[in-house]
């Protein structure tokens, strides 16, 4: 069976030059759990603990939406790429 590493090489990438992902920060501070560092398959967040800042490495997205899903807050501005930017699938 494959690994998640196997699968997202897989993937193909085409970044926009503005990210589709818009965190509300200030909501981002408050929240205990930050569980969109660890619901992303793509490690797509991370937690700037020195900033107290979400990193957004949009560039990396699934589009799955788990994100949004779990955010407590809803405080996860999410759309899809414009145009032919995001992701593409190859069969794999």
């Amino acid at each position: 069976m494959s690994n998640l590493e196997d699968k997202l090489y897989t993937v193909k990438y085409t970044p926009d030059t503005v990210s589709h992902l818009q965190p509300v920060q200030e909501c981002c501070r408050l929240c205990k759990s930050k569980i969109c560092t660890t619901v992303c398959p793509a490690g797509v967040y991370e937690w700037d603990e020195e900033n107290q800042k979400l990193i957004v490495n949009y560039e990396n997205c699934l589009e799955c939406g788990a994100c949004r899903i779990v955010c407590e807050s809803s405080s996860l501005g999410w759309e899809y790429p414009k145009g032919t930017k995001g992701v593409t699938f190859k069969q794999g």
